[in-house]
């Protein structure tokens, strides 16, 4: 899986300056180095895009590297609501969008990413485009979120559903994550509001579309 993605991102995803950039400051401020792969941004960029979504919820922003890919494909009409547990993650984020000229459009929400969500389900807030990559646990949590406050037709993507592949192969070495995410893609892919498949791109991204 790691060879195949290595190959797709040196032919389909040469990053830009920008994206470097994002990743030094990431790694220059002591995060973790768990950003999208440069291939799944580039999807994300294309999927806002397709959809035609401006209006954008993430829930987890680390570094700011996925909201500028999603940012990226709403261009200068869509707006993006970020939500991060850590408020130095947040303003380090914030200031790679601005850097990337998207920093009038984008709204961080710093704490714990349920109790934002429950204020912007509160507030009546609706998006048409949401990008799910947090706290595992709470990805259950997260999408009846996500369906709560989603548009008609609306899309949301999930990352690290394939739990670095362990969950399709029996034989590889199970990770923290790996029977929780088992259990949560069966749940999503017969979920009744929801039509979905899952992408094999970088550590596996389930596209969901709200019924």
């Amino acid at each position: 899986m790691k060879q195949i993605n290595t190959y797709i991102d040196s032919v389909f995803s040469k990053q830009d300056d920008l994206l470097k950039e994002v990743l030094v400051s990431i790694n220059e401020n002591g995060m973790r180095n768990i950003s999208v792969s440069p291939s799944t941004g580039k999807l994300l960029t294309m999927l806002v895009s397709m959809t035609g979504a401006k209006k954008v919820l993430e829930i987890g922003a680390l570094g700011g590297y996925s909201g500028i890919c999603l940012a990226r494909g709403f261009g200068s009409e869509g707006s993006l609501t970020s939500l991060e547990l850590e408020e130095n993650y947040a303003k380090l984020a914030y200031r790679n969008l601005s850097k990337a000229g998207f920093g009038n459009q984008v709204t961080y929400l710093a704490g714990p990413a349920l109790q934002s969500l429950e204020k912007l389900v509160n507030d009546q807030k609706r998006f048409d485009f949401f990008f799910i990559d947090a706290d595992k646990g709470n990805y259950e949590n997260y999408l009846e979120f996500c369906i709560q406050l989603a548009e008609p037709g609306a899309l949301i993507a999930i990352d690290n559903v394939l739990a670095r592949g362990s969950v399709a192969d029996p034989d590889s070495q199970p990770i923290r994550h790996t029977e929780f995410m088992r259990k949560f893609n069966e749940k999503v892919a017969n979920h009744p509001q929801l039509e979905s498949v899952l992408v094999p791109i970088g550590d596996g991204l389930t596209l969901s579309r709200v019924k």
